[in-house]
């Protein structure tokens, strides 16, 4: 009966508060397999619910496209008929069994992604084969998504965001770039039944391809992955990341101001540079800096144009992820009388981060939220693939995680001082404002 006493909780006493840092993280581990055809999967075995995600990942994305527009209409439009299936039997197929099948194209990858129960993969994984290796792009689909896509182009280029979005982009890389490119109405409109089925064939039908799964997963995984994918013809990822083969090429002016809307009342800021990609040793601890400056709730920008003066909802700074190179972008819409305003305190910000040190007590914030977000993405088995899959399309050392996280717990004020005179220097950066 003692000892029953002394084990119990003492709630009069407040239990010990651990700052984030404190925490050990540790990646979960995948197993990689390699089917017949030289495709890699890579498993995370994780979490106690019957449920699973696949994700096929293809060399397919607008860095392999000879004309704009294909790669994402090609994505689009893959699970709307095969030889034996029209559109709607595809989708309840999928819907019958409880599963979501989604597609998405970026500028190096296409993806197709599967979530379902593990005990219903068997029922499944031959339909998504199917998808690769039979879509037909039947000519009355691609017509349907020509017009949904110019109407909804229609309807965004209207919005200042969306037009400072992707403009901001082609003065960072280059209209010709895949990453400064965008489509037009002419774009849409051109696209023809040959340009995608040419494109499929090539990219999908005998494209490179990776297989990432994660969730509780089935003990027979692979033999069903190998039965349905492992005698095709795809083959394993380029090394090289040969989609991309323009050079970057930034225009010379810094400065726009662009009349979108004349009855606007409100401004859509971009502030950008360039910036090296993920295997520059300065990324990750410009990640810290970047949450000091304007990365979460409480930084700095925050602080000054939305709770000191009031300009502005949100704003925010962030680091693209781009596979070869990044930029550094400030985002935020203010009131078209106060964006010069704005853009003027973004800059005094700047400064003052590149002149007087960081204290102790901010940089444990940001400190904290980046460990905290951390956590929060290793908190399930989709997330933990969604951080193995950042490693593994960026081609990166398998200790970047734990690199990333000692630099968060380390770096000192110093550094950051030094970080931010060389790349929040206000000269390099594009500004542009869309009204």
């Amino acid at each position: 009966m003692v000892t029953q006493q002394k084990s119990m909780l003492n709630r009069k006493v407040a239990p010990v508060i651990k700052d984030a840092i404190e925490f050990e993280l540790i990646l979960p581990p995948y197993k990689k397999h390699v089917l017949s055809n030289g495709v890699e999967v890579y498993a995370i075995d994780l979490g106690s619910v019957d449920a699973m995600m696949i994700n096929w990942i293809f060399d397919a994305g607008n860095s392999y496209e000879e004309k704009n527009g294909v790669a994402s209409a090609v994505s689009a439009l893959l699970k709307n008929g095969t030889s034996t299936r029209k559109a709607f039997d595809i989708n309840e197929h999928f819907e019958y069994y409880g599963a979501y099948l989604n597609r998405s194209a970026h500028h190096e990858t296409a993806e197709i992604t599967l979530h379902c129960l593990n005990k219903y993969v068997h029922e499944l994984l031959p339909v998504v084969a199917e998808l690769v290796t039979d879509s037909v792009y039947p000519l009355e689909e691609l017509d349907i998504y020509k017009k949904n896509a110019q109407q909804r182009l229609q309807v965004s280029l209207k919005k200042s965001d969306f037009v400072a979005s992707r403009l901001i982009d082609s003065y960072l890389y280059g209209i010709e770039h895949p990453y400064g490119k965008y489509s037009t109405m002419e774009d849409y409109q051109g696209l023809t039944r040959e340009d995608l089925l040419a494109f499929y064939k090539r990219f999908y039908q005998n494209g490179s391809c990776r297989i990432i799964a994660a969730g509780r997963l089935p003990e027979d995984l692979i033999v069903q992955l190998e039965a349905s994918f492992g005698k095709l013809p795809l083959r394993a990822a380029d090394a090289a990341g040969a989609g991309i083969v323009a050079p970057i090429v930034p225009v010379t002016q810094k400065k726009y101001a662009i009349t979108n809307d004349p009855n606007g009342v409100q401004g859509s800021i971009r502030i950008a540079r360039n910036f090296p990609n993920r295997h520059h040793p300065d990324f990750q601890r410009v990640q810290v800096l970047n949450n000091v400056f304007g990365g979460y709730f409480g930084s700095r920008l925050m602080a000054n144009i939305r709770e000191e003066k009031g300009y502005t909802y949100g704003i925010y700074s962030y680091l693209v992820n781009n596979v070869q190179e990044s930029a550094i972008v400030i985002s935020t819409e203010a009131g078209k009388e106060v964006c010069a305003a704005t853009i003027e305190e973004v800059y005094k910000e700047m400064n003052d981060i590149r002149e007087d040190l960081i204290d102790e007590e901010e940089l444990q914030m940001a400190r904290n939220f980046a460990i905290g977000t951390v956590l929060g993405d290793l908190d399930g088995p989709f997330h933990v693939a969604s951080r193995w899959k950042n490693i593994i399309l960026n081609r990166l050392d398998i200790d970047y995680f734990a690199k990333g996280i000692e630099i968060v717990k380390t770096i000192t004020p110093e550094e950051l001082r030094e970080l931010a005179k060389k790349y929040l220097d206000p000269a390099d950066f594009f500004e542009l404002v869309v009204i």
